[in-house]
C-alpha cells in the first residue's frame, strides 16, 4: 500500500508550540492612550513535533519551509484558545502575518477590544506564553522508516491563537493513527499473500520435477 503520498486532507488541524509571547507597547501620537502589541512565532519550519505514541513508537510531523507558498491569507483571525471574540484580524490590519525562512510570524495589536487588553496584561505577566495554529492542510507525505509526516502545502490559516494549555485536535491525530494502523494491516496482508503465491508455486515445481 502506497503510504508515501497523503493526500488532501481537508479537516482542520490544531498544532500548539512553545514559542514565547513578547509584549510591546507604542506610544500613540497626541493621546494618552498606547497600541499594545504582542509578537511571537506561530509556526516553524522543520522542527519535528510528536504527535502521538504507539507503544515505543513516536509519530512526529514537520512543516515543510515551502508549506505557506500557496496559502490562502486572506482572513486570518488572532484569538485566545482557538474560541471567543475576535481579538485581531489581518482585514483590518490589526494582524500581521510574516511567512519567513525559518517560520510564520505574527504581530496582533489588542488594544482594540477590553477582552484584547486583558489578554495583553495575561501575556505580559507571563501567566500565558504559548501560541498555537489552526490550518487545513492540501498535501502531505509520510516517511515510514522515520515515523514523520512532512505537510508540503497549507492551504490556508484560518487562526493563530494564545494558548494556555497545548492541545493537538484528537479528530486530526486518531485519523492519523487510523490510518497507520490500516496502513500496517494492509501491508502485512499483502506479505501474507505473497508468502502464500511462493508456496503454492514452490508445491507446483515440486510436483514437476516428480
Amino acid at each position: 500500500m502506497e503510504k508515501e503520498n497523503l493526500m488532501e486532507k481537508q479537516t482542520t488541524n490544531k498544532r500548539c508550540l512553545l514559542f514565547g509571547l513578547e509584549t510591546r507597547e507604542l506610544e500613540i501620537d497626541g493621546e494618552e492612550k498606547k497600541e499594545l502589541w504582542v509578537e511571537g512565532r506561530a509556526v516553524s519550519f522543520n522542527s519535528p513535533t510528536v504527535l502521538f505514541e504507539i507503544g515505543e513508537t513516536q509519530y512526529k510531523e514537520q512543516i515543510d519551509s515551502r508549506a505557506f507558498e500557496e496559502t490562502n491569507l486572506s482572513d486570518v483571525i488572532f484569538n485566545y484558545n482557538h474560541g471567543g471574540k475576535v481579538l485581531a484580524r489581518t482585514r483590518n490590519k490589526t494582524l500581521v502575518v510574516d511567512v519567513r525562512e525559518d517560520g510564520v510570524y505574527i504581530r496582533a495589536r489588542l488594544d482594540g477590544t477590553e477582552e484584547g487588553r486583558k489578554l495583553y496584561d495575561e501575556i505580559k505577566g507571563g501567566y500565558i506564553d504559548r501560541m498555537s495554529f489552526q490550518f487545513t492542510i492540501r498535501e502531505q507525505s509520510y516517511d515510514k522508516e522515520n515515523h514523520m509526516w512532512t505537510v508540503r502545502k497549507v492551504k490556508r490559516l484560518y487562526d493563530v491563537s494564545a494558548v494556555d494549555i497545548p492541545a493537538y485536535d484528537d479528530t486530526s491525530i486518531e485519523a492519523r493513527k487510523n490510518s497507520i494502523l490500516e496502513a500496517d494491516a494492509q501491508e502485512q496482508s499483502e506479505r501474507k499473500a505473497a508468502a502464500e503465491l511462493s508456496k503454492r508455486k514452490l508445491q507446483l515445481k515440486m510436483k514437476l520435477s516428480m
